[in-house]
């Protein structure tokens, strides 16, 4: 029992040791840390603005000199022609040089001109989001300046709420301030040209830490006008959710940052022959027999929050189903259900002799019951999308070889009088093609809605007047920078988005001999002069290599790079703009986007001494 008594001493007695040594521990540590803090606001650097670049102080200092502001983001607010505003305004654009300090809980909106109720309610929502990012990039460490109010009057002159190639996007913005009161107006046709002032008004602010405390403060230029409205009305994104799944919540973060840049069109690749994730409820076995498990597959109410969110951020989610091509998985059970072959090729091998990439798989133009099975898909979609501005139907790499090795595809050709060339196989799938329009008209009831193809043989120039209608067909082009097929279709008269395919394709540099091209490379790609139907053009994040662990820095900011380019389509290069874009990465980056970085931090903090090394 004895025993027992030492024992039991003996660990209570280690114990008070160990809670002693990690008190000792704890306020050595505390100690260090309020060394580090004193440190830390005993000095901090300095910046200037000298002609458009901010320029950092040689030596910290001990006091604010005066002219300069205590954080690059205050310097950068006021420097140069611009400030941080991205993308570039197109208008006439004056900032002040002069910043005051404001705080998120004295912010006012005046909505009382719109008296229509949907344009007020989205008014509303984008109110609370511009005021939702000021907080996010302030985050919760952020000073109460009670003295300043703010009161931004929204003014719209429509009740326009369908957001596709013919919306007005324009927008005003006046910022005065007089004694404690600041005060904005926002004009705009519609009310996403009013979203993107307040865009634009929120990238009039910028967070920096000047107090001693190290609590972060927010301040906002003491004036400002801007006149500004997109170059081009189609500034995408293609988003791949075939190759590899990516949540709803990544491809809502990726909505966030394409408002923040003022781009607005989310291109989403939704199939592919790897797998059909996209619910359909009158034919659910695409998913079932398409997706890669159950958990895997987008519901109906996830398109409607992604189509909902992405309208309220002014980006319009554009579908695509891809076919003839690209489509194996999902269409496999035709023969099951008594429907024969819906695609053919589905997972052949060796797969390079039936396909550009493996698994293969080609959807079966010769089986009328494919056709049948299209319109319920077609009308499912139908319910869920907006198609004002065009719907997607894919239509690039069909690999003749495959149709070429199914015996019910080549005696369905001979019936059509067709042979085996390669033209006859055009012309196969020339009729595949006007059959799914025929039958997309049929579900939404009219002939209207333009419908996009990816560029391929269907499209050549040389042919392209004898299967698809100028009128009715919008080509996306992913050819390279040299070539002439865009001058060629749109001196045909059709209308053309562009995705250049080796400037623009941000998977590249990742797999094979393929190059990656940075956000400089992507700011200098330009789009053909002289033509009005170029509707703009798409960044492609093709989804082999990345998933929603790798999304943000594939994406940001070389995306962004191109939203520039596509909204002001500046006469100037990626050098003038190399500043206001390592802003803008940083903003994003505060949004809670995991932008890759563009530079070292000494380069962020010492504009212009970097050089332009690609």
């Amino acid at each position: 029992m004895w025993f027992l008594k030492i024992i039991f001493v003996c660990m209570v007695s280690l114990s008070l040791l160990f809670l002693c040594i990690l008190c000792l521990t704890e306020i050595k540590s505390l100690d260090n840390r309020q060394l580090n803090a004193n440190i830390r606001h005993e000095w901090w650097w300095t910046w200037s603005c000298s002609g458009s670049r901010c320029r950092r102080s040689e030596t910290p200092a001990a006091e604010l000199p005066s002219g300069t502001q205590c954080s690059l983001q205050a310097c950068r607010l006021t420097c140069g022609r611009f400030g941080a505003l991205w993308p570039l305004p197109t208008g006439h654009t004056v900032i002040s040089q002069k910043l005051l300090s404001f705080h998120t809980n004295n912010i006012n909106f005046d909505l009382s001109s719109i008296t229509d109720k949907a344009c007020h309610e989205f008014l509303s929502k984008a109110s609370q989001i511009f005021v939702q990012n000021l907080k996010t990039e302030c985050g919760l460490n952020c000073s109460f300046v009670k003295e300043t109010h703010i009161s931004v009057r929204i003014r719209v002159s429509t009740t326009e709420l369908t957001l596709g190639w013919e919306t007005d996007e324009g927008y005003t913005l006046e910022l005065t301030s007089k004694g404690d009161l600041i005060t904005v107006t926002i004009d705009a046709s519609t009310v996403y040209g009013a979203r993107h002032g307040l865009e634009s008004l929120s990238q009039l602010t910028a967070v920096h830490q000047c107090s001693k405390d190290g609590r972060s403060n927010l301040v906002i230029v003491s004036g400002a006008k801007i006149s500004d409205r997109p170059v081009y009305p189609h500034r995408g994104l293609l988003l791949d959710t075939s190759r590899n799944f990516l949540p709803v919540s990544a491809m809502l973060r990726t909505i966030d940052a394409m408002a923040a840049s003022k781009m607005n069109v989310l291109h989403w690749h939704a199939t592919d022959s790897h797998s059909f994730p996209l619910q359909s409820p009158r034919v659910p076995q695409l998913a079932k027999y398409g997706a890669y498990s159950e958990q895997e597959v987008y519901s109906t109410s996830d398109v409607s929050e992604l189509v909902s969110y992405g309208q309220q951020r002014g980006v319009r989610v554009l579908l695509e189903i891809d076919g003839p091509a690209h489509a194996g998985m999902g269409w496999q059970w035709g023969r099951e259900a008594g429907l024969g072959d819906l695609a053919v090729c589905v997972g052949w091998q060796p797969w390079h002799k039936y396909c550009i990439q493996p698994p293969c798989g080609q959807l079966n133009p010769a089986n009328p019951n494919l056709y049948k099975v299209m319109a319920d898909l077609f009308k499912d979609i139908s319910e869920s999308f907006s198609y004002s501005s065009g719907f997607h139907m894919g239509g690039d790499e069909v690999f003749l070889p495959c149709w070429n090795s199914s015996q019910e595809i080549v005696d369905w050709m001979q019936t059509q009088s067709l042979g085996r060339t390669k033209l006859d196989f055009i012309k196969a799938w020339a009729y595949y093609q006007q059959q799914l329009l025929r039958v997309w008209d049929a579900q939404v009831g009219h002939s209207k809605t333009p419908i996009i193809l990816w560029s391929s043989h269907l499209t050549d120039p040389a042919i392209i007047q004898r299967y698809l209608d100028k009128d009715r067909y919008v080509i996306q082009t992913w050819v390279e920078k040299a070539s002439d097929v865009n001058h060629l279709l749109l001196s045909l008269g059709y209308r053309v988005i562009i995705t250049t395919k080796d400037t623009w394709y941000l998977d590249h540099g990742f797999w094979g001999s393929t190059t990656y091209h940075n956000w400089k490379v992507v700011y200098d790609n330009k789009l053909p002069k002289g033509f009005k139907g170029v509707l703009g053009g798409e960044t492609a994040m093709w989804g082999e290599l990345v998933d929603q662990f790798s999304l943000d820095a594939k994406v940001w900011p070389r995306a962004a790079a191109m939203a520039e380019r596509l909204w002001a389509d500046p006469n100037s290069s990626s050098i003038e703009a190399e500043n206001r874009l390592r802003h803008h990465r940083q903003r994003l980056v505060r949004r809670g986007i995991n932008a890759e970085a563009v530079a070292p931090e000494w380069c962020f903090q010492n504009e212009g001494e970097c050089g332009n090394d690609r």
